[in-house]
């Protein structure tokens, strides 16, 4: 269990949705604080920023290292140092973002790419920290983040196992005392099948921290599923409309979707329920309406059972319809009305 901003996380607790902007706000801090207030209205339980500058995560430099392969499905070609000038949210945008969701009542925080970022997040009072899956190779950076005392995220697409180790050791080597860590599929879109969410549980044991998904693929089936596995946190990038673009919008979230997803992940982790077997509190009154042998037509003492004046009906109450065969041809020991249970006694 951990516990970020005060509300608790784990495995006890419904999942915990984090809506992340990223650069759906298309260059306008206007459709950025938008996105904030239908986040807030969705019920989303958090909001997430990405902190860097085009400078902090790479160079203005071209050439084939510095681009995106062109068969990428959404950046093909891109120029790395466009790319993330185009999708970056300025630093001055961050405290009005951070305020507007203060005042809805909805956490925010963000993932932070060199420690100028953090720097800046800190000022801003950030109440956690997320680690993106690029940056699990940074331990340096995951050390600053876990010395700040806050809880830390991490997500884990590319990584493995001796990565995420690694990262989840520089963590707690740091001081990180509440860490999560993240299933994610670091493509975008990614393909369900590429989920792979049956890991979770070995991610959790690897780990020893609580889990949870960094969901890329269309829709909320997987992030569903994930629940049924153990995720604890469900993370999905969230635009105002997909129509109106953005670099992330095609594997975005829509507001009534984000909504749906609180909804549904919460009833996905109440069904889990307890490993047990047998009738639940609610089935008491169905369990009334079981068939049994009922007498269904007035008899006589002596008289015969048969097949015209004893039958499996409902409710409960008689013998198991499978002692049909046992009663048949024996005969009644008395009158008996119609509307009567069959038991042993009458025979």
């Amino acid at each position: 269990m951990i516990s970020i901003d005060g509300r608790p996380v784990g495995p006890h607790q419904p999942p915990y949705v984090i809506a992340e902007m990223s650069g759906n706000h298309n260059g306008s801090l206007e459709r950025a604080l938008d996105i904030v207030d239908a986040v807030a209205a969705s019920g989303a339980h958090a909001l997430k920023l990405q902190t860097y500058r085009p400078d902090t995560i790479t160079i203005d430099a071209d050439g084939p290292a510095f681009r995106i392969g062109d068969g990428h499905a959404l950046w093909g070609g891109e120029n790395l140092y466009h790319l993330y000038e185009r999708a970056h949210t300025p630093w001055e945008w961050h405290a009005p973002i951070f305020d507007r969701a203060r005042g809805h009542g909805l956490t925010v925080f963000s993932s932070p790419f060199d420690p100028t970022a953090v720097e800046l997040l800190e000022k801003l009072g950030a109440p956690a920290y997320k680690i993106a899956s690029s940056e699990i190779v940074d331990l340096p950076l995951i050390r600053l983040a876990a010395a700040t005392g806050k809880p830390l995220i991490i997500s884990t697409g590319m990584a493995t196992a001796g990565e995420i180790d690694a990262a989840v050791s520089a963590a707690r080597g740091a001081g990180c005392t509440q860490l999560a860590v993240l299933a994610c599929t670091a493509s975008y879109p990614a393909a369900p099948a590429e989920s792979n969410l049956r890991a979770l549980p070995l991610l959790a044991g690897l780990t020893g921290a609580v889990v949870g998904v960094s969901d890329h693929t269309p829709g909320l089936g997987a992030a569903l599923a994930a629940v049924a596995l153990g995720a604890c946190l469900i993370e999905k990038h969230v635009t105002g409309a997909r129509t109106e673009g953005g670099v992330d919008a095609a594997f975005s979230l829509e507001p009534a979707e984000l909504a749906a997803l609180v909804a549904e992940s919460t009833r996905a982790w109440e069904s889990l329920g307890e490993p047990v077997i047998g009738p639940r509190p609610s089935e008491r009154e169905g369990l009334r309406f079981r068939r049994s042998l009922w007498v269904v037509r007035d008899v006589r003492a002596g008289e015969p059972v048969t097949a015209e004046n004893v039958r499996s009906i409902r409710p409960a109450g008689g013998l198991p319809p499978d002692t049909a065969t046992q009663v048949m041809g024996r005969r009644f020991t008395r009158d008996t009305p119609a509307a009567t249970p069959l038991t042993w006694d009458l025979v």
